[in-house]
């Protein structure tokens, strides 16, 4: 059966800690290598990872590229303005398409329809590089992040601050599977979809939603934000108005835990979700963060290719 990897739970907490600890191994053991190197088991050689993106990226295109690339495949990149998706040719039809060339498929896109439409014809694993309900993989490496840095997850507090979108999703995902808590400091009208926070509860995390940035903050081992306005949204003044509050100040990080880290999957905009003193600051953990998504996805690509867990 063909595994895809369209949210966490696709995989499930057992299989995330496998990824976790597989990505930690293998980042040790390439230590002093040039990064271009492939690792010394070459475990996906011959293997190819069709890369589709209709939205802008940097780490998640770089990340993808060279975690392939480590494993020892290859990589090819398509994009709505130079493929046929961007002429009209469907989802479906790219999909049998490219199960034909490629061993694996990781898409960043828009509607979750789309990506959900990719694996139901696709006959080789299809990976959410992002989409505008999820971002799994990010997750992935911020869980890797954490866990890397001394932190326990299982009944760790987690704090997220400003928009209830896709990163927010996935963490409340992830706080079910691996026994955490999440309190969400969001403003009226920028909740969350409810499904998520339902899920999590369901397996047992305590998942709260509060309309004040300090009671996000009190106490929380990880303090998360994002940008608050994504590309080509409307109306962002009056969003950033409505956010203000829950921007990330040295102020606000003193409410959390002692030695608490912060964390946010970039691109940022310093002066708005958060402050330069805390983005640059000793308690920022965004560069391991961000390159931890070659790692992170390097397991990620092992398990939906049945090696690993």
């Amino acid at each position: 059966m063909t595994k895809h990897f369209l949210n966490l739970s696709d995989a499930g907490g057992d299989a995330i800690a496998a990824m976790i600890a597989d990505a930690i191994d293998r980042k040790a053991a390439r230590a002093g290598k040039p990064k271009g190197q492939a690792d010394a088991d070459a475990p996906l050689a011959g293997h190819t990872l069709a890369m589709i993106f209709e939205k802008n990226s940097t780490r998640t295109r770089v990340s993808f590229d060279m975690a392939i690339r480590q494993l020892g495949g290859t990589s090819l990149i398509l994009d709505g303005a130079t493929s046929q998706l961007g002429r009209g040719e469907s989802i479906a039809d790219t999909a049998r398409v490219l199960s034909r060339m490629v061993d694996a498929i990781m898409i960043r896109t828009d509607d979750h329809a789309k990506i959900e439409e990719m694996a139901h014809y696709a006959t080789v694993p299809v990976i959410n590089g992002l989409t505008d309900l999820s971002h799994p993989c990010q997750i992935v490496a911020d869980l890797l992040t954490v866990v890397e840095h001394g932190l326990a997850l299982p009944g760790s507090q987690w704090a997220w601050l400003g928009d209830g979108n896709n990163v927010l999703h996935s963490i409340v995902e992830a706080a079910g599977l691996m026994r955490f808590d999440v309190r969400m400091g969001i403003p009226h009208g920028y909740d969350p979809d409810p499904r998520f926070a339902e899920a999590a509860q369901a397996a047992g995390s305590t998942i709260t939603l509060t309309r004040d940035a300090r009671e996000a903050v009190a106490g929380a081992d990880v303090v998360v934000t994002d940008t608050w306005i994504s590309m080509g949204q409307a109306h962002a003044d009056e969003k950033l108005a409505a956010m203000m509050p829950f921007q990330v100040t040295p102020a606000l990080m003193e409410g959390a835990r002692p030695g608490a880290k912060f964390l946010h999957c970039l691109p940022a905009h310093r002066g708005e979700e958060v402050v330069p003193e805390v983005i640059d600051g000793p308690r920022s953990l965004i560069w391991d963060e961000a390159e931890n998504r070659i790692h992170a996805q390097k397991s990620v690509l092992l398990w939906a290719l049945g090696r690993l867990g």
